[in-house]
């Protein structure tokens, strides 16, 4: 579903060439929860982004469902992110001045449907916010933020996530939530890369990546 070949990616700084990633290879299949693990500033983030279609490389290919985005035109690579990638990130990135459900059908505006609504229901009452729908943000707990972002990511549908530090500010109990909902995704055949410095993604993980510094340096089954 998803994969790297070679990737590397550098970027010129004041100081010369800064390497965020460098010709790192995997790939992740529908059922898949892979956890990328690491310290903050090893190229984590950096690598989630370039999945996305949000940072080309500087070298290497990327294939998402058999696609690299980066051979398409920004429109089209627009949509296909749309259609096939859902984001969950550790800040939310809700918009505040809307509530609980325009958050959710906020994402339907890449893809438009006439079934958006019926389905926003189905998710709001999935991840048990209905009796916060018409909240806005700044009326959430953390952890219901978090679970409106989720919301937010799966209602299109789409075949990856793509989650970067999405316990990172949950307490254990909304953080088992999260990773119970992810779970369930991969269940149901979805795809999960998630990067995080947290050592509780393991326990969820179907594999876990180690990176240092820019690299993959170690793998093991969980």
């Amino acid at each position: 579903m998803l994969e790297f070949k070679n990737v590397s990616k550098w970027f010129n700084g004041n100081q010369g060439k800064v390497t965020a990633l460098k010709d790192v290879s995997f790939s992740v299949e529908a059922g898949e929860l892979l956890a990328v693990r690491g310290p903050s500033g090893c190229g984590k983030t950096t690598l989630l982004l370039a999945a996305g279609g949000l940072q080309r490389p500087s070298e290497g290919r990327i294939s998402l469902d058999g696609q690299d985005p980066y051979e398409l035109s920004p429109e089209q690579r627009s949509k296909l992110r749309a259609r096939m990638i859902g984001f969950v990130f550790q800040q939310f990135h809700l918009i505040p001045y809307l509530t609980v459900r325009q958050n959710i059908l906020a994402a339907s505006l890449a893809l438009p449907g006439e079934k958006a609504s019926i389905r926003a229901e189905e998710i709001i009452h999935h991840f048990g916010l209905d009796d916060r729908i018409n909240h806005v943000p700044a009326q959430l707990s953390t952890g219901e933020r978090q679970r409106t972002a989720l919301a937010r990511a799966v209602l299109n549908q789409p075949k990856v996530i793509l989650a970067d530090e999405p316990t990172g500010n949950l307490d254990e109990e909304n953080a088992q939530t999260v990773f119970g909902y992810l779970s369930q995704y991969v269940n149901d055949g979805g795809c999960v890369l998630l990067v995080t410095h947290d050592d509780r993604a393991a326990a969820h993980a179907t594999r876990t990546l180690q990176m240092r510094q820019a690299q993959l340096v170690d793998q093991s089954n969980t």
